[in-house]
């Protein structure tokens, strides 16, 4: 089963890098926060252009729009935990991953820019927000294609753990973090690329991704330790993965805001949906359980037999206990 796993991984990856180009390169196919920060009364003000002086906390990239995103994380995974719905698996890492940026922002001089990382914290989250948000309402033509096979695996218990958790993040990076960085601006008002503080956000995601795994195994599946991937199993594999995947996402990005005309623009954005989608039919298809041999029915089990007292996250590298 793991061997078909990483094949089918790897095709997919494949599929997605290619000789290591973009996708649209390859053939067509601050303040202490208080208590509570209202994250719904940030989105009508919430613009995808960084502006630092502007009066919205998350448009200026304060640490309260940090603080607000992580309290609406924590407010919509809530409920997906308890219930062992499946799509808790992506909000709880995609939840822990935020945690520890915030971490990461209050470490001095970790990044040449923070309020811009912040800004774009925002605007990340916010993408994953509005996919689910029109999935949950069954606004279908308003949610990435990707995303759609994400959600609707999940909902139809149809994948693993590991699954789920590849989906969220293929349809979250390859999918969501191309259109974030052209949207918010790749370069300073001085014409400087911001790519060193994007690479910077590799290093917090090597300490997080291994608590991330076991506290997944430990709650929701405990296969999920496990998660296959082209460069092995564990944490280092998912990390190698996951950097990747970034990369090539700063390179589409690029192509997205130095393409001549919109009809260019189309086309890469095009390149970039239909490439984060082929490689959620991938994961898909080599994460899905195999009835009746391989059923959701073990790991249902197991969630809901070690989700009334869940266990707390490892902490990583020193990390804070905020969590």
């Amino acid at each position: 089963m793991r061997t078909r796993q990483r094949i089918g991984v790897l095709v997919a990856l494949v599929a997605v890098v290619g000789l290591g180009l973009p996708a649209a390169q390859q053939p067509a196919q601050a303040d202490d926060p208080p208590l509570f920060l209202d994250w719904a009364s940030l989105l009508p003000g919430l613009v995808y252009e960084y502006v630092p002086n502007s009066a919205n906390d998350c448009v200026a990239g304060r640490i309260n729009c940090v603080n607000a995103v992580i309290r609406e994380m924590e407010r919509r995974f809530e409920p997906l935990g308890r219930s062992c719905d499946h799509n808790a698996a992506f909000a709880l890492a995609y939840l822990r991953t935020t945690q520890t940026y915030k971490w990461a922002a209050e470490q001095p001089d970790y990044f040449q820019d923070t309020p811009w990382v912040n800004h774009e914290d925002a605007v990340f989250a916010k993408y994953y927000f509005d996919a689910y948000d029109n999935w949950r309402a069954g606004d279908r033509s308003q949610v990435p294609q990707a995303w759609l096979i994400t959600f609707d695996s999940a909902a139809a218990r149809r994948t693993t753990g590991s699954g789920d958790l590849l989906l969220g993040m293929n349809a979250h990076i390859n999918r969501d973090l191309p259109f974030t960085l052209a949207a918010i601006g790749m370069v300073t008002p001085e014409g400087q690329s911001r790519k060193d503080d994007h690479d910077k956000v590799d290093q917090f995601l090597n300490l997080v991704m291994e608590p991330m795994l076991y506290e997944l195994a430990a709650r929701f599946d405990p296969n999920t330790i496990n998660v296959p991937t082209p460069f092995g199993v564990g944490y280092t594999g998912l990390f190698q993965l996951v950097a990747l995947w970034r990369e090539s996402a700063w390179r589409n990005a690029e192509l997205l805001v130095s393409a001549p005309t919109p009809e260019a623009r189309a086309l890469v954005a095009q390149q970039i949906e239909l490439t984060a989608a082929t490689q959620a039919t991938a994961i898909a298809l080599a994460n899905s359980y195999l009835p009746p041999l391989l059923t959701t029915g073990p790991r249902d089990a197991f969630c809901a037999s070690h989700n009334a007292n869940p266990p707390p996250m490892p902490y990583a590298f020193g990390m804070p206990s905020a969590y």
